[in-house]
């Protein structure tokens, strides 16, 4: 049986002899793996690593390369114990090695000598790297940094610098939120006039209003009949779809408590889903699914295309640096 997972399911697979990964999920996990890597997530990329190697069906330099870096990163880290990636019988050592992971992260995020230079260094790549990954990594380390002009730099930055990633400016609001400030800004985002309160911004799946959560929860109703493991990978399209659509008038529709928005939405999100990880999907049987009516058609068209939107804008953000 083909199958995909996430990185919060991979410890679960990993005793499956029989997985394998569809061509477009190999694409993905080979990204997701550059990422961890460029933002320091070692403990998540040996987890990564591990769960790859115990697929069937790939090319054999696939398996030479993980293995070999596997290797390295086991060498480099050894203090990011295995219990973290499903190997332990006790949930309490998985605790344990989350937080010893979550403080190494947080070390050299926050680094004890923030000078002068340091600071600027942080900024200059928060605001003119043409890596898009370079820039969030930046803004990670300016969360930590004990500078009240880092404040100013972000809101000056976000406010008038021209065609910011949408991302990029979900990942701001994040930092100034974590960096305690409030207030509200007023930015250009996904071709609309966005105005923001800074102290709702959300850190997490679980800060977004109850109606967020219910589009998801039907997907995961319904998905998970076909395959268990899809409901694990459309939370992850969810939340970067999430990060992407925040604050614009797409997302105020989602927070509507009516059940034909979730549904529509809902069944937006099904057949990205099915796209992204088939490359195909049969409408006519994903709207019969959700109960979309020939009324709700136009809305739930709506729901695809600002979703379609998010993925041309993902394969741009893998295809090209920023300006």
């Amino acid at each position: 049986m083909k199958t995909i997972t996430t990185g919060d399911e991979i410890h679960n697979s990993s005793n499956d002899n029989n997985v394998y990964l569809f061509p477009k999920m190999l694409d993905h996990y080979q990204i997701q793996l550059t990422r961890m890597l460029e933002s320091e997530q070692y403990s998540e990329a040996k987890r990564l690593l591990r769960f790859l190697l115990q697929c069937k069906g790939e090319d054999v330099r696939h398996y030479e390369e993980w293995g070999s870096l596997l290797t390295w990163l086991d060498m480099a880290f050894p203090d990011l114990a295995a219990d973290a990636y499903g190997e332990a019988d006790s949930g309490g050592k998985d605790n344990d090695s989350e937080a010893d992971e979550t403080a190494l992260r947080e070390q050299m995020l926050n680094p004890s000598g923030q000078d002068e230079a340091y600071i600027k260094q942080v900024l200059y790549i928060m605001e003119h790297h043409p890596m898009l990954d370079q820039q969030l990594l930046a803004l990670e380390r300016a969360a930590y940094i004990q500078s009240p002009e880092v404040d100013t730099a972000i809101v000056d930055w976000l406010t008038t610098a021209r065609d910011l990633h949408p991302l990029l400016q979900f990942k701001a609001l994040q930092c100034l939120r974590r960096r305690e400030m409030s207030g509200t800004l007023e930015l250009d985002r996904m071709g609309e006039r966005v105005q923001f309160d800074i102290e709702t911004t959300p850190l997490a799946m679980d800060d977004f209003p109850q109606p967020i959560g219910r589009i998801l929860e039907r997907v995961e109703q319904v998905t998970e009949a076909d395959d268990p493991t899809l409901p694990h990978f459309a939370r992850e399209l969810w939340k970067e779809s999430l990060q992407f659509l925040y604050g614009s008038s797409a997302y105020a529709w989602m927070l509507r408590e009516d059940d034909d928005t979730v549904d529509c939405w809902a069944a937006a999100l099904h057949l990205t889903l099915l796209l992204t990880v088939y490359g195909s999907a049969n409408d006519d049987d994903i709207r019969d699914m959700y109960g979309i009516t020939d009324s709700l058609r136009f809305r739930y068209e709506q729901a695809c295309r600002a979703l379609r939107q998010v993925a041309v804008l993902q394969r741009a953000e893998g295809d090209d640096p920023q300006p």
